[in-house]
């Protein structure tokens, strides 16, 4: 128990100057940057995060080219940073709290993300018309549908409202499956960050955690042609439910 409280101090601190580290990388090399060079760096620091919490990344699937709409499930802060770690060209809808998290949020906004109120309905819609840009330029944009996180173990409803940004443009979504598991658990309860824990004590729970890897499965595209919002949403939630072998039974709202 003393040994791996002073592995979790020693996790702690290297992460801290890792992300410190980040923040000096994005504001001295970001400003004018090319995009393959933002490209690498993101997919750099994402991947060396992962390693110094004590994680590895079991990605399994390949990703079109082309712009296209990640669509994921969401359990955990470290979802972000495990796409990036296959995907860093992904520009993610966020909630705009995340903006507030003492460093972390900074970060995030440098890597593209676009920020959004999910309570107001008119910055949706100026969220959509941002993704729908974004996606029109040839970017990839990366949403979560669920609107929050869940534990691992069931798929939330979906909120299909930012899949419009792929309607009105006929670009293809890519659905991802993420679970994080450990040598005890399928799905690890190490990694949820759900109900009232902070992003201090999941930091804590993960850097106390042994064997955490993280699971990314790229799921064959969903093109948009015929469908709307809603069908779209429910036809990416049952790939995702099936690849992650939990029921699909809600719908896309």
């Amino acid at each position: 128990m003393v040994l791996r409280r002073v592995r979790a101090v020693w996790r702690l601190g290297r992460v801290v100057v890792h992300i410190l580290h980040g923040v000096w990388v994005a504001w001295r090399e970001f400003d004018g940057a090319s995009a393959a060079h933002r490209c690498a760096r993101i997919q750099w620091w994402s991947a060396k995060l992962l390693a110094l919490l004590g994680m590895r990344l079991q990605p399994m699937g390949r990703f079109q080219l082309g712009p296209q709409l990640l669509v994921a499930n969401h359990v955990s802060w470290l979802d972000i940073a495990a796409v990036h770690s296959v995907c860093p060209q992904a520009r993610f809808v966020s909630k705009s709290d995340v903006k507030a998290w003492p460093v972390l949020g900074w970060l995030i906004g440098a890597a593209g993300t676009l920020f959004i109120e999910r309570e107001n309905k008119r910055d949706a819609l100026r969220v959509v018309h941002q993704s729908a840009q974004a996606l029109r330029e040839g970017d990839t944009v990366a949403v979560f549908p669920e609107g929050t996180t869940s534990d691992g173990h069931h798929l939330l409803p979906f909120h299909a409202n930012l899949l419009q940004a792929a309607v009105v443009t006929g670009t293809p979504l890519q659905p991802l499956a993420l679970r994080f598991s450990d040598p005890d658990h399928a799905v690890s309860p190490a990694a949820a960050y759900i109900g009232d824990t902070t992003l201090a004590e999941s930091l804590w729970t993960i850097v106390c955690a042994e064997g955490l890897v993280v699971h990314i499965d790229i799921l064959p595209q969903q093109p948009v042609e015929g469908l709307d919002r809603r069908a779209l949403g429910e036809a990416v939630r049952t790939q995702i439910a099936a690849a992650l072998g939990v029921s699909a039974d809600s719908a896309a709202h």
